[in-house]
């Protein structure tokens, strides 16, 4: 057994020790199966809430409602939840109420995806019973039942659907297809927030650009922020190399850069990203725009933007120009490191020692002067050392007249 999960296993023999039932359930399973990188392992078990916290000494309740409790073994924390069945769904989103169980089976076949609805007991032995290993075997994403049934219980199990697409490179069962298409408008009783998470999930995927297509291919498009009528440039942005990105602001750029948007910020305020999230991609762009060509930077742009921008800016263009930014890279980092300086404050000069030099009351013209002083550094023209800036600066301003 595989160290994420055989670190688990005092808490499912304890279980088992009390009499109750536990296994090993959800996306860390299906990742074993797939042979993925394995995540967070989450725990079933036929005993209670309270009879979990009753048997564990460290335990936080986040949701014992619900039949969530993490339990915190070895210095890991599990979340371990009671085996249940949910009752009716309000509005497309989440269970009016939920029935612990004692039946692993009753509570797998509430889960969204047969992939999904798989468990794994302590001896390793999986516990299937609705076909989920052969899905995964045709790499097909299909749900648990009728799919017009799992998306009216929560419409965001559409866009799941989708992002796992974009994460595992499956396709979508023809049914389950069918109901996305068919039960698309539900989405809009989905909250942003929600849809945000898996359209970051969808775009950070290693086969973004089929989930891309499948957006626009099944209508969901019409019913996610900005994006109605926007097809042709979601279609457009599937064709981009998506995994040359690395950065979630250089996503949202790409994004955007596809989308034709000019104006970034009203569009991913839509989406209620975090401002520093929309600052850093509307900066991206600007410099995209400022700098159309990868051989158009100059010592200004490629100081004013920073080299961590800077090669986010390459590495957006290299997404979707379909060059490799690789040597890009290579000639930023090479002329960033032959610059004077790196950032503003390590001008050899302050604000207060150019009012002093002048000998005028402070003004804008400060803030116009020291951008002078760092493009004449930046640029060669002086030397960043205080008497050769004093020298520059006395010189500039007998030769323009101006006093500073």
């Amino acid at each position: 057994m595989k160290p994420p999960f055989r670190q688990a296993l005092g808490i499912i023999r304890q279980l088992k020790q009390h009499g109750y039932e536990a296994y090993f359930v959800g996306g860390a399973v299906r990742d074993l199966l797939i042979g993925r990188a394995i995540g967070d392992v989450d725990i079933a078990t036929s005993a209670r809430p309270e009879e979990v916290m009753a048997i564990f000494p460290k335990t936080i309740d986040v949701g014992s409602k619900h039949g969530t409790v993490v339990v915190v073994h070895e210095g890991t924390a599990y979340e371990v939840t009671t085996f249940r069945t949910d009752g009716d769904y309000e509005d497309y989103r989440r269970p009016e109420s939920v029935t612990f169980v004692r039946s692993l089976e009753e509570d797998l076949k509430r889960r969204d995806f047969t992939m999904n609805a798989i468990a794994m007991d302590e001896n390793g032995t999986v516990i299937d019973p609705f076909a989920g290993r052969e899905a995964i075997a045709r790499r097909l994403i299909r749900t648990v039942g009728k799919a017009e049934e799992r998306f009216r219980e929560d419409a965001l199990r559409m866009m799941r659907a989708i992002r796992f697409v974009s994460q595992l490179g499956f396709s979508l069962a023809p049914e389950t297809k069918r109901a996305v298409i068919d039960n698309a408008p539900l989405l809009a009783h989905i909250s942003v927030e929600r849809m945000t998470m898996e359209m970051e999930k969808l775009l950070a995927g290693p086969f973004a650009g089929e989930a891309l297509s499948l957006l626009a291919e099944t209508g969901l498009c019409a019913y996610l922020p900005g994006l109605v009528g926007k097809e042709e440039g979601v279609r457009r942005a599937a064709a981009y190399r998506w995994g040359w990105l690395t950065a979630r602001e250089e996503r949202w750029a790409l994004l955007c850069r596809a989308l034709d948007i000019t104006e970034s910020r009203p569009f991913l305020r839509a989406w209620k990203l975090p401002n520093k999230v929309m600052d850093e991609t509307g900066a991206i762009l600007s410099a995209l725009e400022a700098v159309p060509h990868s051989d158009e930077w100059t010592n200004e742009r490629l100081f004013l933007a920073g080299l961590k921008r800077a090669l986010s800016v390459e590495t957006v263009r290299a997404a979707y120009t379909g060059t490799p930014p690789d040597s890009s890279h290579d000639e930023l980092r090479r002329r960033f490191a032959a610059l004077p300086i790196k950032t503003k404050a390590e001008l050899a000069v302050s604000g207060k020692e150019v009012i002093q030099w002048i000998g005028k009351p402070a003004g804008p013209w400060v803030k116009e002067t020291l951008y002078a002083i760092w493009r004449a550094v930046v640029n060669g023209e002086v030397e960043n050392e205080k008497e050769r800036i004093h020298a520059w600066l006395t010189e500039r301003n007998r030769t323009q007249g101006n006093g500073c």
